[in-house]
């Protein structure tokens, strides 16, 4: 199983991806998690990033593709992967099929997460986060029992500056601008499946055992 999560923050691409690799076994990438990693281990292209992100600029593409080359042949990769927020634009993707077949490798597909903004929007926002131990709670669906106060460590709860609203709203813009594209490039291809990201949870697993054979 070789497969790209696409969609927007809140989308719950994450908690999905957990539960694939719990039930197939297969690894999980995300781009924040290469980058750190090579920053982390001081690798050449890890120390090249590092310039980057401390001078407040983006990492170029050729510096992640060079790190999801290396991370695509580490061993854990070989029963099949999901790729976490990579790509995220068009010539990423294009960059992507150049690797793929490079290693000579074949993308299954491209599951989109379905949901609108409003719902994003209430997922994100709602989130908090106690200061102290770091539990997350949701005003909605998880309150603490006592208001700001943290069920488990008595720590203060508080709401991250990037789950306001107006950073939210922000994010989705630059999602649909950037990212959204990426739908019609792998429907082009006959790579993408759709599941509803505001249903059931267990949705993206009976998607990918109908259609993959997983």
């Amino acid at each position: 199983m070789r497969v790209i999560f696409i969609g927007p923050p809140g989308a719950g691409k994450g908690t999905q991806a957990a539960k694939v690799v719990e039930r197939w076994g297969v690894a999980h990438i995300s781009t924040g998690d290469i980058l750190r990693a090579n920053v982390k281990k001081g690798t050449p292209l890890g120390l090249k990033a590092k310039e980057y992100m401390n001078a407040g600029q983006l990492v170029p593409d050729e510096v992640i593709i060079a790190m999801m080359k290396d991370r695509l042949r580490e061993a854990d990769c070989a029963d099949g992967f999901i790729l976490d927020g990579f790509p995220r634009t068009v010539p990423q993707a294009e960059a992507l099929d150049a690797l793929m077949k490079e290693l000579q490798l074949d993308l299954d597909s491209a599951l989109l997460f379905q949901v609108d903004d409003d719902t994003v929007v209430e997922r994100l926002s709602g989130r908090r986060v106690c200061r102290k131990c770091g539990a997350i709670y949701h005003a909605t669906f998880h309150p603490t029992a006592v208001e700001g106060v943290c069920d488990v460590c008595g720590g203060e709860i508080y709401q991250r500056e990037d789950d306001r609203e107006s950073v939210i709203r922000q994010r989705l813009a630059v999602y649909h601008e950037q990212t959204a594209p990426l739908i019609d490039y792998y429907r082009g291809q006959s790579r993408l499946l759709e599941v509803d990201a505001a249903g059931s949870s267990d949705s993206v697993l009976a998607v990918l055992e109908s259609t993959l054979g997983a």
